[in-house]
C-alpha cells in the first residue's frame, strides 16, 4: 500500500482540497508555491504507478478531476496559469502536480521548497475548496 493510498483511506493526514468517487486531490507538503496540489487517482493495490498504465476510464477521470482542481487553483490564488506535471518517480502511486504558475521558473522542482506553517497550509486549502464550489454552483 502507497503513502496516496493510505493518505485516501484517511490513515495519514493531509491537507484535503477535493475528492471524488475515483480521485483525491491534496496539498504538497513540500510546494515549489502556495497552492501547489497532488491530484491522484483511488486504485486498487496493487497501484499503479505510471500514468500510462491507467485504464482510458482512469485516465479520464483523473484529468477531467485535475481540470476541476486546476480551475479552483487559480480562482484562489489568482496565478496567470497552473502548470501540470507527471513526474512519478518519488512516489509508487500514480500522481499528477498541479502548480500554480505566475511565471514559468515556478514550476522548476529544482527551485527550493517552501516551509508553510499548518494553519498556511489549511488556509490555502480550504481556499481552493471553496473556489471550486464556487464554481460549481
Amino acid at each position: 500500500m502507497t503513502i496516496f493510498t493510505k493518505i485516501i483511506n484517511g490513515e495519514i493526514p493531509s491537507y484535503k482540497v477535493a475528492e471524488s468517487d475515483t480521485c483525491y486531490a491534496f496539498l504538497d507538503i513540500n510546494p515549489l508555491v502556495k497552492g501547489h496540489t497532488l491530484v491522484v487517482p483511488k486504485l486498487p493495490e496493487p497501484e499503479a504507478d505510471y500514468i500510462f498504465d491507467l485504464s482510458d476510464e482512469q485516465l479520464q477521470d483523473l484529468i477531467v478531476f485535475a481540470k476541476k482542481v486546476a480551475k479552483g487553483i487559480k480562482e484562489a490564488t489568482g496565478c496567470k496559469r497552473v502548470g501540470m506535471a507527471v513526474l512519478g518517480m518519488e512516489v509508487n502511486h500514480v500522481h499528477i502536480h498541479l502548480v500554480p504558475l505566475k511565471k514559468e521558473t515556478d514550476m522548476l522542482f529544482s527551485n527550493p521548497k517552501l516551509q508553510l506553517t499548518s494553519e498556511q497550509m489549511c488556509q490555502i486549502a480550504n481556499s481552493i475548496a471553496e473556489a471550486m464550489e464556487r464554481m460549481e454552483n
